[in-house]
């Protein structure tokens, strides 16, 4: 699942053929708590449907660029009912694409991080304490920092980011194997 519609498409196109794929447009500009409850319901309201929507919820992964990664984040860290929705597992993977996030709580699920060097919205040391954090709680993570890439970088395509999309599935792909 997609945490932030507006720059979603592009990514989407490259990561469809994985499995089901769902964006979300939530209440902008309501803060992130009133974003987050949309994502929260939005997935509660995927597992409730997954026989009609003909979509399976195990090892299912929450990916978000930007305030949408925060979102996703919040999910990660504390669940879907924290956020008003049903109570349900956790992601078993979070991507987390140019943004800053420093809470990490006892139990973070395997996530997956992209930064630009040059990001000047949300500098990649933002996430940098976030990833020692993931590290010494013993949270599995992957941390691609890209040169010369800045905020938005969406796909990478034309940058040194390009193919991260792919380095995130394939992350997603080995943590859901080592689930039991």
């Amino acid at each position: 699942m997609w945490a932030q519609c507006t720059k979603a498409s592009p990514t989407l196109r490259r990561s469809a053929g994985r499995g089901s794929v769902f964006v979300l447009k939530y209440r902008a500009g309501q803060g992130g708590r009133a974003a987050t409850e949309d994502l929260a319901a939005a997935i509660s309201d995927v597992f409730q449907n997954a026989g009609s929507l003909e979509v399976g919820t195990d090892g299912y992964s929450l990916w978000g660029s930007s305030a949408g990664a925060r979102m996703a984040a919040a999910i990660g860290s504390h669940g879907t009912s924290a956020f008003g929705g049903s109570p349900l597992p956790k992601p078993a993977v979070v991507v987390m694409a140019y943004t800053a996030r420093s809470e990490v709580t006892a139990s973070e699920p395997p996530t997956f991080v992209v930064v630009g060097d040059r990001d000047s919205i949300a500098p990649p040391a933002a996430m940098e304490g976030r990833i020692a954090a993931l590290g010494r709680i013993g949270t599995s993570f992957e941390y691609q920092k890209y040169a010369g890439v800045g905020h938005g970088s969406g796909t990478g395509h034309g940058t040194s980011a390009q193919g991260w999309i792919g380095r995130a599935i394939q992350f997603w792909e080995k943590e859901i194997k080592r689930t039991p």
